[in-house]
């Protein structure tokens, strides 16, 4: 089955936030390895960069947002699923072109793929209710 090409964005867009959460490497240096290793011609690579640096340069923001939806504190999130939620915030807040269903759909689905077994649950809770607020304005 052929990957969407913002589904492939979204996908690199966790690995380089994985990476840069374990290494605290440099965001460009990381960007530039995923670029280098991958078949990029199936990625919006805009998006794919928009994605990655803004999760990485605003992630103490982005966490403080989803924060008060986690029941547990954002240090304590297995890595996979604090690096899906920076990036799914970051959509939330910033991409606001796109509906909000789209991406908590989109982290369900990379969390299904990436997570652990039921990750791509606590994934849906805790956008589902960020979203209130996050997007208030497009929920009834």
């Amino acid at each position: 089955m052929k990957v969407a090409p913002r589904r492939k964005s979204r996908e690199l867009a966790l690995q380089g936030v994985y990476s840069w959460q374990l290494s605290n490497n440099d965001v460009e240096q990381i960007e530039l390895m995923l670029a280098t290793t991958n078949d990029m011609k199936s990625v919006d690579m805009s998006f794919f960069q928009m994605l990655l640096r803004g999760a990485v340069t605003r992630s103490e923001e982005l966490d403080a947002q989803i924060k008060p939806y986690l029941g547990r504190l954002p240090e304590e999130l297995d890595p996979i699923e604090k690096a899906i939620l920076r990036i799914a915030t970051f959509e939330l807040v910033q991409c606001m072109e796109t509906p909000y269903k789209v991406i908590i759909n989109e982290a369900i689905e990379v969390a299904k793929s990436y997570g652990a077994q039921d990750s791509h649950k606590f994934i849906n809770g805790v956008l589902d209710k960020a979203v209130k607020t996050l997007r208030k304005h497009e929920r009834k």
